[in-house]
Order: C-alpha cells, then sequence, then structure tokens
C-alpha cells in the first residue's frame, strides 16, 4: 500500500524527511557517545531532526539533552530535547516524539545504542520501493571487555534475524526501526502504558491491518550496549518472558516451553560429555574461543530468566489501550 501523498523518491538522490526518535530515562553515561553518533550521521543535516525524549529523568539527562540541542544548533544539526513526565514506559516517550515529529519517515533506536555513520542513509534506502511501509535494520553487540559482552559479540545475541523468522510474523526491534509515519493515522501508536512488547505489537498490528510490507536491512547497523553481569542479564532475559506472555495475551501466540528439570539435566550432561570435549580440542587447534566453553550455562541461565519472566507476567487492562495521532 502506499501513500502518494509522500512522494518520496523523485529522483535517484533518495533523501526522505527524516525523524530520529530515542526514549530517555535516566541516561547521563550512554547519552555523551549516542549523541556523538548523531553528530556523525551521514546523512543530509537539513533532512533529518533527532528528537530525545527525556522520560522523567532523575539525573543529569536533561541538563545533558539541554545542552547537546545548543551545541547541535550551532553546526546546523537538527537536536531537539522532548519530555514525556505523564507515563513511565519507552512507548509513551516514543509516542511523544512520534506526534512533534514532521519527518515522513521515523526511524528509532534507544540511548544505549551506537549507530554507524551511515546507518539513517543504510535505514531508508528500502523505503524507495513504495510497499515497503517497515524497516528493520540491523543489532550488533557493542564491543566490552566483561565475559557477557563478548559472549553476546562472538554470539549474535542481538541480531534482529532471529526476529525476522519469528513464526507468527516478523518484527523488528525499536532500538533499530523505521516506519513510515503516515502508517500511524492508520493503525494507532505504540500502546502507552505496555512495559515490553510493544515493538512486536506495532510491526504485527501494521501488517496485520494493512498492506504495508516489511523488510530487512542488514548495512543499517547499531551497535548495542549488552549486558555486563549476571543480575543485569536476568532483568534483561525476564523482561523477554513478560513480552512473550504479554503478545500471547493480545495476539494468542504460542509461549515459550515450560523449563524443567529433566531438560536442564540433559542439556547440561550433553555439555559435559560432548560440548566441552569437542569445543576443548577446537580451542587447542585454533579454531575455537574460550567462551565456547561456557555457551551453554549462559544460554541456561537466560532460558531460565526467560521462563521466570513469563510466569510472573500478567497483561494489565490499560496496557492494552492504543493512543492515537
Amino acid at each position: 500500500m502506499s501513500n502518494p501523498t509522500e512522494n518520496l523518491s523523485n529522483n535517484s538522490s533518495f533523501f526522505p524527511n527524516v525523524s530520529v526518535i530515542i526514549p530517555i530515562y535516566n541516561g547521563e553515561e550512554d547519552l555523551p557517545n549516542l549523541i556523538d553518533c548523531l553528530r556523525s550521521q551521514t546523512y543530509p543535516k537539513d533532512q533529518v531532526e533527532y528528537l530525545l525524549v527525556n522520560n522523567n529523568s532523575s539525573d543529569q539527562t536533561s541538563q545533558i539533552l539541554e545542552k547537546a540541542a545548543a551545541d547541535a544548533q550551532q553546526i546546523g544539526i537538527n537536536l531537539k530535547a522532548l519530555n514525556e513526565n505523564q507515563i513511565q514506559s519507552s512507548y509513551a516517550a516514543r509516542n511523544q516524539g512520534i506526534r512533534q515529529a514532521i519527518g515522513n519517515i521515523l526511524a528509532f533506536t534507544d540511548a544505549d545504542c551506537r549507530p554507524i555513520p551511515q546507518w539513517i542513509e543504510e535505514l531508508v534506502k528500502p523505503f524507495i520501493d513504495e510497499n515497503i511501509g517497515i524497516v528493520v535494520g540491523e543489532l550488533a553487540a557493542l564491543s566490552g571487555n566483561s565475559l557477557l559482552e563478548k559472549y553476546a559479540e562472538r554470539y549474535g545475541v542481538m541480531s534482529q534475524k532471529f526476529l525476522l523468522e519469528h513464526p507468527f510474523l516478523p518484527y523488528g526491534q525499536t532500538a533499530n526501526l523505521a516506519i513510515r509515519r503516515s502508517i500511524f493515522h492508520q493503525v494507532g501508536l505504540f500502546r502507552p502504558y505496555l512495559t515490553t512488547g510493544g515493538d512486536a505489537d506495532i510491526c504485527w498490528r501494521i501488517q496485520q491491518e494493512t498492506n504495508w510490507k516489511l523488510t530487512f536491512s542488514p548495512t543499517a547497523i547499531i551497535h548495542h550496549r549488552h549486558r555486563s553481569n549476571f543480575k543485569e542479564l536476568r532483568s534483561q532475559w525476564r523482561r523477554y518472558g513478560q513480552s512473550n506472555q504479554y503478545l500471547h495475551e493480545l495476539y494468542g501466540v504460542d509461549l515459550m516451553r515450560e523449563f524443567t528439570a529433566k531438560e536442564v539435566f540433559y542439556r547440561l550432561g550433553r555439555w559435559v560429555i560432548k560440548d566441552l570435549p569437542r569445543d576443548t580440542v577446537k580451542i587447542i587447534i585454533g579454531q575455537g574461543s574460550p567462551l565456547d566453553l561456557i555457551k551453554m550455562p549462559i544460554d541456561l541461565f537466560s532460558f531460565y530468566a526467560r521462563n521466570q519472566g513469563q510466569k510472573m507476567a500478567k497483561l494489565p487492562e490499560k496496557a492494552k489501550a492504543i493512543e492515537w495521532l
């Protein structure tokens, strides 16, 4: 389905107006690096705006954003600091950005993300096809020093390719996602009280209710800061489990299977008997990494946390509500 009023591809130089929307909650540690990445974008400055939405932060986020907006103006970059103080939710913050956006294409990412310089340029290219309504960019782990950061980088934990293979419908995380602005007039905005799973929800609503198509842009890369300790990793995967439950209640999609002691013993036994000897040999001959030796325990830890999140979750009634432009 195409919208002739958008008229995004009149010539070979395809540079539609883009609004980049980023929710921020207590982002003082991430903001300097994120803003550097935004300033380094190769996309024409006069064709993009950056809307950073402070979601009731209690740290120095507000001051950092105000200074960043003033500094950006001096060098011709359109960076604006917005606020969403009524609802504590990244999706409510994104909705605030959508309301203020003037771009034909809305690109989404997060504070703990580091877009490559060509990110916007690569993310919008598929929109030259007037049937494309959603473009999913790739996520790669940001290099780090901790064990878990190295694990995420080696095994592509954040890759969007896995989400594109979802058995219900493909989707992409809002850490790297672009949607035509006109679509939000058709299907509504993000569910503002939803705390997780809103990225799948918006992609699925669009695909179910319209004829717009979704595609993948593997060269539109964002590096995502991964969790550096097991407490953060458990919280991340519990949130994924909550998302499973919410999407099950909204769409009837299958829940993940039960985490049982039988499976734990089976997988740990296979790890000791088969995986460890095999991976040790690979390391000795220079074809493996020490991380391969501990992949199974970390995978089990994440699987257990996700299962726990799924068990504990119950979709609040108000989280079903959809806001409209």
